[in-house]
């Protein structure tokens, strides 16, 4: 679903972007998220009694993330000396990572991926129960490196604005995957849901409040929500954004009561909340296309 997002932003905003690497970066935020969230459900956000196992999951998807962030620096760098990524040197790209900003906040991004696989590895092998924390701080400043560097960075408190929005809808994304990926029994689900739930509430009004922020500065009048690309796919992940609020409003007074009196069987919960991922990944396909869109 983030690629159909990225693919309805192209519709939407051609020929003014987005840019193909879209597709790289929404790929990269669901793993970025997803990875966030498993960390969180070991922290005590959650209950101890309830929360589940989750280093292996951790160090597989940080690692794809690895990969990925990866993949971004090396087309950054191609478009940075023009060219594609076969005509890349060494030389050129090592210059990329030192000596341009883009570069060099990709490096740390890259760098905090590897780290929270390499710490969720060695917590996997050693069997132990150790923080997920150092995983969620690693998660945080991958996520927001590279944002925070776009338009908003020339206003007052702009990079901050950015930064809350991302890991607001980091937290939504990512948590709701994890649980979708981890929790295999109806008690875990009646003990997580409910907190989760909060956690969306919390973070729809900061997204709602920082990416109206985000949108005016950036198009200025009410008129570019039409005229620009950029306006448009605006449009449309405002409009996602109300029909997934509206759902979970649906889902708050079905499903949480249902898994609430343990009536839900944890398969039907995971569904739920895989229909619900799919529909949240899509708004992120908008929104990585947004970050590449004049």
């Amino acid at each position: 679903m983030g690629v159909v997002g990225v693919g309805v932003a192209w519709l939407l905003a051609r020929p003014g972007g987005p840019d193909p690497s879209s597709a790289l970066r929404v790929l990269a935020d669901w793993l970025g998220a997803t990875t966030l969230g498993l960390g969180l459900l070991r922290t005590d956000l959650f209950p101890v009694r309830s929360r589940p196992p989750v280093w292996r999951e951790i160090a597989i998807t940080a690692a794809a993330w690895t990969l990925v962030e990866g993949a971004l620096l090396a087309t950054a760098a191609a478009e940075s000396f023009g060219g594609g990524i076969g005509s890349l040197s060494i030389s050129s790209f090592g210059t990329f990572l030192t000596g341009i900003n883009v570069g060099q906040l990709g490096l740390v991004t890259v760098a905090c991926t590897a780290a929270a696989c390499v710490y969720a590895t060695a917590a996997y092998r050693q069997g132990r129960d150790s923080s997920t924390v150092p995983v969620v701080v690693l998660a945080v400043i991958a996520l927001v490196a590279r944002p925070i560097t776009g338009h908003m960075s020339q206003q007052p408190f702009g990079a901050i604005f950015v930064a809350v929005h991302i890991v607001a809808a980091s937290v939504w994304l990512g948590v709701l995957t994890a649980m979708a990926v981890t929790l295999r029994s109806r008690g875990a689900w009646t003990a997580h849901l409910p907190i989760f739930s909060r956690c969306a509430w919390w973070s729809v009004w900061i997204l709602a409040v920082s990416g109206t922020v985000n949108a005016a500065v950036k198009i200025g009048s009410v008129g570019g929500l039409v005229d620009t690309g950029y306006g448009r796919i605006v449009l449309a992940k405002t409009l996602l954004l109300v029909v997934l609020v509206l759902l979970a409003r649906r889902l708050r007074a079905t499903w949480l009561v249902s898994v609430a009196a343990h009536r839900t069987k944890a398969d039907e919960s995971t569904v739920r909340a895989a229909m619900h991922v799919c529909i949240l990944t899509g708004a992120f396909g908008l929104a990585a296309a947004l970050a590449t869109t004049a």
